[in-house]
């Protein structure tokens, strides 16, 4: 983690975004086979209000305060190559706003009791951290350079 002189934004290893979409990816499909079954629904629902609070954490905190950033520069990073290339803080960020936000959806859904509600945002989390774990796409990043593409969101 540094600070790049020209924007001000910290820079972070792109596999540690990579590595906790792993855990999050493994986390919904647990949640998605609880949110099938009416008897263990609940139990879907209290590992979404959990993987809520730790996109919150990182789309306050950022990635580097955020509990999987913590295990990958201490368990994962050590042990590996240093990166060909930092990336910019900010995206990774906002993608854990996404989380955050997809998470928050899944509970309202099971509060109102939709049908299969819990169990579809558990599949939509499932996609996008398929995506950014195992090929580094990330949705929330893209959708953050697109709103910074058409200036909703400004530089710092």
């Amino acid at each position: 983690m540094t600070k790049n002189s020209s924007t001000g934004a910290t820079q972070i290893d792109p596999r540690g975004p990579r590595f906790g979409a792993t855990i999050i990816n493994v986390l919904s499909v647990v949640i998605f086979f609880f949110a099938t079954d009416k008897a263990t629904e609940g139990t879907g629902a209290i590992l979404f209000g959990i993987a809520a609070v730790l996109f919150a954490i990182g789309a306050i905190f950022g990635n580097t305060k955020h509990p999987f950033g913590w295990l990958y520069r201490t368990l994962v990073r050590p042990r590996l190559a240093p990166p060909k290339e930092l990336e910019d803080s900010r995206p990774p960020q906002f993608a854990q706003g996404v989380g955050l936000f997809v998470s928050l959806i899944g509970l309202a859904v099971y509060a109102l009791a939709v049908p299969y509600g819990l169990a579809a945002a558990a599949a939509a989390l499932f996609l996008a951290s398929f995506l950014q774990a195992y090929v580094g796409y990330c949705l929330g990043c893209q959708i953050y350079l697109g709103l910074k593409r058409i200036r909703v969101i400004r530089s710092a």
